[in-house]
């Protein structure tokens, strides 16, 4: 008897000190300062550490606490990543609202808050439940969020369903749809009804943050499969007279995906634009193929002030493509952008995925990314025009005695 005491002794504190460990772990994690990377393009910098990864779900989320239904301390629903976040400033504090990836591929929503926006991030105490009004809906990621003029924060999110008329057998064929949510307090979820367009499917969708011409204004991304734009690709543009329900009567495509380019294969818009006295600032991604697979990269453009479909500038290649460690992954070689906060004093902070795994942050300004934008040459989509562009740069450059 004295022998089995013992042994449940040693494991009772077997227990508690990976309790401890996990627990110390987890707060060092979100402790932790973050640091920006030197060097970098001028454009914007790179901080060391990712914002969001797995380390910082909370271990109560992912583990039973309870030595009788758990004494060996093991993980009972665990998280495989963390990234896609929209992004917001709420009542002073920066917003994340992560697409969180459980170990059985599903994915949820969680909001976790920052101080300053690029470390010590930390997850609300539970994870954001929808209202469950889409029976067939089987998955929801990457929330766009956007301050609308009339008075709401609104949520755009992909609604993903098993498709209908997927042959007998074929458990991948996936129909993606626009969910809609919105908020005053980040706290309080309405579900309005899913997006309508005359596309067979929609990704990426995005809502302006003004209203155009009295009607509620969306970027879309018409594509003909799940994966495969098809037809379609392109941010497309569209008008609805009303929110609940949301009907786009025609899209039309205001910046196409292009051979040989960052965009050849498709391309949709990232967060809603920021305004700036030049135009409307996009950020946005472009994919391309490779031997490897599909690439994501990150862009930008500017479209007219009065006139958002219509687009002024287009700086030729990416704007972030992922380097180091952002190109390993559940999905390598990937970068993707769903959120930015741009705040009162001119900064920028641009939130972007890693292949799929984790969250980072890219800090600038407005007036860098509009000196980007309006004066990076376009892509002359030929190699000889390249070189000449890149020819009349060194020229000019060697006149002022830069290279001698």
């Amino acid at each position: 008897m004295e022998r089995v005491d013992q042994l449940l002794k040693q494991e009772k504190e077997l227990f508690e000190q990976r309790q401890t460990e996990v627990l110390t772990s987890y707060e060092n994690v979100l402790k932790r300062k973050n640091r920006k990377v030197r060097g970098g393009n001028g454009i914007y910098e790179r901080y060391e550490y990712p914002v969001l990864t797995k380390e910082h779900i909370p271990p109560f989320w992912t583990y039973d606490f309870s030595y009788e239904s758990n004494p060996f301390f093991m993980e009972r629903l665990g998280v495989n990543a963390v990234f896609n976040p929209g992004a917001i400033e709420f009542n002073g504090k920066i917003i994340l609202v992560a697409r969180v990836e459980g170990n059985d591929r599903k994915s949820f929503f969680a909001l976790a808050e920052s101080e300053n926006g690029v470390d010590q991030f930390r997850f609300w105490e539970k994870p954001l439940l929808l209202p469950d009004t889409t029976p067939e809906e089987v998955n929801v990621y990457d929330m766009r969020l956007v301050k609308h003029e009339d008075g709401w924060i609104y949520g755009l999110f992909c609604s993903e369903s098993k498709d209908p008329d997927a042959a007998a057998g074929d458990t991948s064929s996936a129909v993606a749809q626009c969910g809609i949510v919105r908020t005053k307090d980040l706290k309080t979820w309405e579900r309005l009804s899913n997006l309508k367009t005359n596309s067979a499917q929609q990704r990426n969708v995005v809502l302006h943050p003004e209203f155009v011409n009295g009607k509620y204004t969306f970027y879309t991304r018409p594509q003909d499969g799940f994966i495969e734009a098809g037809k379609g690709g392109g941010i497309g543009w569209g008008f609805s007279e009303r929110m609940d329900p949301a009907i786009i009567e025609e899209e039309k495509v205001i910046d196409p995906k292009v051979y040989h380019t960052i965009k050849e294969v498709k391309n949709g818009q990232g967060p809603a634009p920021i305004k700036t006295p030049q135009g409307w600032l996009h950020i946005a991604h472009g994919v391309r193929n490779t031997a490897a697979g599909l690439r994501y990269v990150i862009y930008a453009f500017l479209s007219d002030l009065n006139d958002p479909s219509k687009v002024t500038h287009r700086p030729g290649g990416h704007l972030i493509a992922p380097e180091g460690e952002e190109r390993v992954g559940d999905v390598s070689n990937v970068v993707f952008c769903n959120g930015v906060v741009a705040r009162e004093n001119g900064e920028v902070l641009i939130y972007y995925a890693s292949s799929d795994t984790r969250c980072h942050v890219a800090r600038t300004t407005v007036e860098r990314l509009v000196d980007y934008v309006m004066n990076t040459p376009e892509d002359p989509l030929r190699s000889h025009e390249c070189v000449l562009q890149r020819q009349a740069l060194i020229t000019k450059n060697l006149g002022i005695g830069i290279g001698t």
